[in-house]
């Protein structure tokens, strides 16, 4: 392995989460061969969501230098070239930048909910759902705000996407990503003509010289630079010329991750949010608030739930009550399948799936109700789940078919409880792969490793051939009591958010 990495064959991918920057490297079996993270959280600035460039840019470089680090400790291999780099991130936000590169506000991130006027202005000019953390509403909403910055804004782009550039110099994107700031056309692979039409004719200017050049899976999207070597690593030691992947959002990565992008296939992504995609066979009869409709990173149309509040609360209950996640997900099995009428709303920011738009965190119960610890962390986990069962039960009422599901995320660590929950929630069978911990940054180098590689064949022909073929998995099929226990938590959550 140490000849292997040294000789510059290793594949990395970074991701970008809300609460962590995961940098992982990969073998030619797709093995993690090394990797590091830096914790970081966003901050309330003036009432925004935020992340400063001076994190995004400590973070990153903290993240590559603690993978090189581990690297070396490993198997005594200095990092000093990659065949490949791709970089992700959480999607949507706004970054706006003027001509001379200077960034006008500070970055919004997805978890802001500021955008309810434009986002249904654009949503009915439209006749297609824009969720109020795309980018495109965050653009409009600054424009009928009148902000002082609209005029120089000569760019726009997504967190992977500056990451990406400040790396290459380029303003691309990969479609998935691309797919979160403005629709796209699953006909053309790019952004949808008429809708940008329509948006120039009601706001002037022309808007597709803005938004960062489209790019499909296994398209080059440049190299890395001699500059950008230097940002990432400043010891000097990583070399420019790596391939550089089209950046890809969270969605797109977590749909790699599971093996979910071919039709017909979905994933729930679980971490700081969580959302469901599933690859759809036929477009949606309709459009609707709770639904957003991207794609997977070749530009297949995905129907995705997203509900902006998943792992917070479990994670700062497990740090309350000292840290072991393990046991305190065992307990929950202790647990009534209706977690005993106890009831946890876990929004730090405001949910749209559930029509909630502030903030609201609460543990509800009744007198009659059965507040054991068993019962308490078990609503927990119900927590992390419920807002997506509201927002998939629509898509159930449209006639989609979820045939089964593929969850990742650290909440499906411990075997066979998350997982469980989450198929008694969507009542439907739910498959966790070896890999399911390892969630984007792993999904992120893979797709590395596929531009690298030439993209010869589909990525799902890719994925299912070489990266997935025999790879563990255990699947879970949903209990009647199981199901009929959740749904009585469900009604007993809407019951509690809306008291």
């Amino acid at each position: 392995m140490k000849t292997f990495i040294e000789s510059g064959r290793a594949a990395m991918g970074i991701e970008f989460g809300s609460t962590r920057i995961k940098a992982v490297l990969i073998d030619d079996k797709f093995q993690v061969v090394a990797q590091g993270a830096h914790d970081w959280e966003n901050s309330l600035v003036d009432g925004v969501w935020s992340y400063s460039l001076e994190e995004i840019e400590a973070g990153v470089r903290d993240a590559y230098a603690k993978c090189a680090a581990d690297a070396l400790a490993r198997h005594g291999a200095k990092l000093t070239k990659l065949a490949a780099l791709g970089i992700s991130g959480m999607m949507h936000g706004y970054l706006p930048f003027d001509a001379d590169g200077k960034l006008l506000v500070p970055f919004r991130t997805w978890r802001n909910v500021m955008t309810a006027e434009a986002a249904a202005e654009l949503s009915e000019m439209f006749k297609f759902n824009v969720p109020q953390r795309w980018s495109i509403a965050h653009y409009c909403q600054a424009i009928l705000k009148k902000e002082p910055h609209v005029p120089q804004v000569r760019w726009l782009t997504t967190l992977a996407g500056y990451v990406h550039y400040r790396l290459t110099g380029e303003n691309v994107m990969g479609v998935g990503e691309a797919s979160g700031m403005f629709p796209i056309d699953p006909e053309t692979g790019d952004y949808n003509a008429r809708m940008l039409a329509a948006f120039d004719a009601k706001f002037g200017g022309s808007l597709k010289e803005k938004l960062p050049k489209v790019l499909k899976a296994g398209e080059k999207a440049g190299v890395l630079s001699e500059r950008g070597a230097k940002w990432l690593d400043p010891t000097g030691a990583l070399q420019a010329g790596a391939v550089m992947a089209p950046p890809e959002g969270d969605a797109g990565t977590g749909m790699v991750a599971t093996n979910a992008v071919a039709t017909g296939t979905g994933n729930v992504s679980a971490g700081t949010s969580i959302f469901a995609m599933v690859v759809l066979e036929k477009a949606m009869k309709g459009y609707y608030p709770e639904i957003d409709v991207v794609t997977t990173p070749t530009g297949h149309e995905v129907a995705m739930v997203h509900c902006n509040n998943c792992t917070n609360e479990i994670n700062a209950w497990v740090k309350l009550f000292g840290g072991d996640y393990g046991s305190l997900f065992r307990e929950s099995l202790k647990g009534d399948k209706d977690c005993g009428g106890v009831v946890v709303v876990p929004f730090l920011s405001g949910e749209p799936v559930t029509g909630v738009s502030d903030a609201m965190l609460k543990v509800v119960r009744k007198p009659e109700s059965a507040f054991t610890l068993a019962n308490f962390f078990r609503a927990q986990i119900y927590s992390a789940f419920v807002s997506l069962k509201i927002g998939m039960d629509i898509l159930l009422r449209e006639g989609v078919e979820i045939k089964s599901l593929v969850g990742h995320g650290g909440i499906f660590r411990d075997k066979g409880i998350a997982q469980q929950y989450l198929a008694d929630a969507l009542k439907t069978s739910v498959t966790c792969m070896s890999t399911a911990s390892e969630g984007g940054p792993w999904g992120m180098a893979v797709l590395a490793a596929y531009a690298a590689s030439g993209a010869q064949e589909p990525l799902e022909d890719y994925l299912a051939k070489k990266v997935f073929a025999g790879a563990a998995s255990e699947t879970l099929a949903p209990t009647e009591d199981g199901m009929a226990g959740f749904d009585r938590y469900t009604a007993n959550f809407k019951e509690a958010i809306h008291a």
